[in-house]
This record gives C-alpha cells, sequence and structure tokens, in this order.
C-alpha cells in the first residue's frame, strides 16, 4: 500500500494537472457549451476511454522500465518535472486563453457521434501519455516492489480525480463561462494562478528527481 503522505501528494498534483486546460477538457467545455449538459457527459464518457487505454498501457511499461533501468525513477522524474513546467509557461505565457473562454457555436452531434469524438480526442492526446508515464513513477517506490499494482491503484485514483473535474466542468461550465465572459480580469487571475502552481510543483518535482 502506498503511504498517506504520497497518496496526498500524488493526489495533490493529479488535480492541478487534472484542472490544466487540454484537449480534453476543452472538448467537454465546448460541447456543454454548445448542446447543455447531457452532451458533456457523454462525451466525457468518451474521453475515459482514452484515459483507461493510457494507464493500462502506462503501468505495464512502466514495470518494464524499472525492472531494466537502475536509474528509470530519475529519468521519469526529470521528464515529469519539465513536463509541468511547460504547462505552467502555456498557462502564463502572454496571449495565452482560459477553456472557460465562450468561442464560436459549434454544430449540433448525435450522443453515438459525441461519444466517438471524446474517445478520439482523448486517445489522440499527447498530454495524457505523458502524464502517465511521468506522473505516475514518481510515486512508485520500486523497492516495495509489486510496481504494476502501485501503477494501476495511482493509474485508477487518477482517473477518478479528471473523472470528477471534468465532470464538474460538464455540469457548470456553460454558467461559469457567461458569469467570466465580461469579466477578463478573473481570466487572467485563474491562469497566472494554475502556471504559477505547476512552475512550483515542476521544481519540487526536479529536486525530488535528482536527490
Amino acid at each position: 500500500m502506498q503511504e498517506a503522505a504520497s497518496l496526498y501528494g500524488f493526489l495533490t498534483v493529479g488535480t492541478m494537472m487534472a484542472i490544466t486546460p487540454g484537449p480534453n477538457m476543452v472538448y467537454v467545455i465546448s460541447r456543454s457549451i454548445a448542446q447543455g449538459r447531457r452532451a458533456g457527459l457523454i462525451s466525457l464518457g468518451g474521453v475515459l476511454i482514452g484515459y483507461l487505454f493510457y494507464m493500462f498501457g502506462a503501468a505495464f511499461g512502466i514495470t518494464a522500465f524499472f525492472q531494466t533501468l537502475p536509474y528509470a525513477a530519475r529519468v521519469l522524474g526529470a521528464g515529469g518535472a519539465a513536463y509541468l513546467a511547460y504547462l505552467g509557461w502555456h498557462a502564463i505565457r502572454p496571449g495565452g486563453q482560459s477553456p472557460l473562454q465562450i468561442r464560436g457555436q459549434l454544430p449540433q452531434e448525435r450522443p453515438s457521434k459525441l461519444f466517438v469524438m471524446g474517445a478520439s480526442t482523448s486517445l489522440l492526446n499527447p498530454k495524457l501519455a505523458m502524464i502517465f508515464l511521468t506522473l505516475l513513477p514518481q510515486f512508485i517506490d520500486h523497492q516495495r516492489g509489486h510496481v504494476l499494482q502501485q501503477s494501476l491503484l495511482l493509474g485508477s485514483l487518477l482517473i477518478v480525480v479528471f473523472a470528477l473535474v471534468n465532470g464538474s466542468v460538464a455540469l457548470f461550465s456553460g454558467r461559469m463561462a457567461q458569469f467570466l465572459s465580461c469579466r477578463p480580469g478573473w481570466l487572467l487571475v485563474q491562469r497566472l494562478l494554475m502556471g504559477g502552481t505547476l512552475l512550483a510543483l515542476s521544481g519540487e518535482m526536479a529536486l525530488q528527481a535528482w536527490r
């Protein structure tokens, strides 16, 4: 079993990653705004297919990686820190946009197409592969053994976090977008806070990787 402190740290980083805008969140938000909550939740169901695919792929890949390379934890740790720094910069860079900014109207789609489009968006999302391949290894204690079980446990927890965040987005993004559309200052504050937090987490992760 994972230690409580390790799980708390993992859930904290996972939550920050979940609220970071990416193709999946933008897709769920756009469908919720264009077609309502039900369409957003159906789209999220398709998105979760990609999470499951990458979770199992990463779990088996991480297990093999730890077994073959003695410095695997440091290598993956450095990759995870670099990726968090990349996300943080894109959040605070000049000209960045919040996913809650209302864009052009989308065409209405059938539920089956919404689900397939969600799955396609998720499976083709490089952010997911990076998350599962670089974030999970930071919190796996390979000295304890049972690397596969640890990977599946943490991956499942990460999927739950992403499902809760994106489910909330599907339910409330329409109202939030309308509320924030006339308050651009709030959108800027949201981006700066999120980007700063990600950069801080990146620095901490980099230090831990090379200790």
